[in-house]
Parts: structure tokens; C-alpha cells; sequence
């Protein structure tokens, strides 16, 4: 699925996502990614919603963002709330989503400067 929108040229959008794949500035990850709207795309060391750790969600809270998107996978699950314990000690808000929504919040939350923070893991599946 292309994703479409007036991107700033300076900042990191999500260009596409499907099956394997996500497309960041027309740059393809085969891999789940953090992004934020300046600085490099972080590979995320999680294959799949069973990985998630307190570790992974600690992690993302070193950035600093305002807000923070966990994109699932095909489709949306939630965390065991020990798992979402550092999130909400930091005082970051975050928001979970399968991760196709999650590239779209993504880009519009991004274009409206936000400082937001997406995790987005791959979809994997064979099935369409």
C-alpha cells in the first residue's frame, strides 16, 4: 500500500507499507523500524508482538517524544499493562495499533509537527 502525502522533503515520512516491507522516504526496511520525524530510522530488535519486552518499551522512552505509536503487526493488539509501565512513568502518551493505521497516524501527527514517535513492526503474513 503506497501512502500519500505532501511530505516536507527534511523530514522522515512513511512512503509505503505491506506484506514484509515498510517504506520510509522510498527507502524499503524488511525489518520493524523506529522513526521519528528527524534523524536516522532506528531498526527495532522485535520480530513480532510475542517479542515485546519491557526492555523494547523502555527503550523507546530515550527519545523523548511527546507521544508514542506501537504499530502490531496486521492486526491490533494490546500490551500486558507491566509492559507499558515505562511509558507512563516517563509521562509519554502512546497509542497501540495495528500497524497499517499506525503509518497513517504516523504521517498526519508528524505533518502537524509533532513530536511523535512510531515503532512499527512488519506484517508478516502469507495471507492477503
Amino acid at each position: 500500500m503506497k501512502l500519500h502525502s505532501d511530505p516536507q522533503s527534511s523530514l522522515n515520512t512513511i512512503t509505503g507499507y505491506g506484506i514484509g516491507y515498510i517504506e520510509v522516504n522510498s527507502k524499503a526496511y524488511s525489518q520493524a523500524i523506529i522513526i521519528q520525524p528527524e534523524g536516522e530510522i532506528t531498526t527495532w530488535p522485535v520480530n513480532t508482538f510475542a517479542d515485546l519486552s519491557l526492555e523494547n518499551l523502555a527503550s523507546l522512552c530515550a527519545f523523548k517524544p511527546e507521544l508514542i505509536i506501537i504499530g502490531t503487526g496486521k492486526k491490533q493488539q494490546f500490551l500486558k499493562p507491566e509492559l507499558i509501565k515505562p511509558l507512563i512513568f516517563a509521562k509519554i502518551g502512546f497509542e497501540i495499533m495495528d500497524s497499517q493505521a499506525a503509518c497513517r497516524t504516523y504521517n498526519i501527527l508528524m505533518n502537524e509537527g509533532r513530536q511523535v514517535l512510531a515503532a512499527i513492526l512488519l506484517d508478516t503474513s502469507n495471507s492477503l
